[in-house]
């Protein structure tokens, strides 16, 4: 039987899109996707880091410019302000 290309070999854990996040956010300047996942802490296959990278796009949390570098654009507290002012509804 032979393995389908598009094929996920390995899901992300929960603590892998968190350490994730926690580089993008705390990176000094915007990294590459390569330099970001050379800089994280714990080994993940790129294929799962990829995964990650397009959650985060999906969820509006990253872009990524036309560089290729990866910008972390989500505002908790913003969000929290608008919900209490009723501009976001739930």
């Amino acid at each position: 039987m032979t393995k389908n290309v598009n094929e996920v070999l390995h899901y992300p854990r929960l603590d892998t899109v968190l350490m994730v996040e926690e580089a993008i956010k705390n990176a000094k300047e915007y990294p590459s996707k390569r330099q970001l996942w050379l800089s994280l802490k714990k080994k993940v296959m790129y294929q799962t880091f990829n995964i990650v990278i397009d959650y985060l796009v999906e969820s509006n949390k990253v872009v990524i410019d036309k560089e290729g570098k990866v910008i972390w654009i989500w505002d908790p507290e913003g969000v929290k302000k608008y919900m209490k002012e009723g501009v976001i509804i739930r």
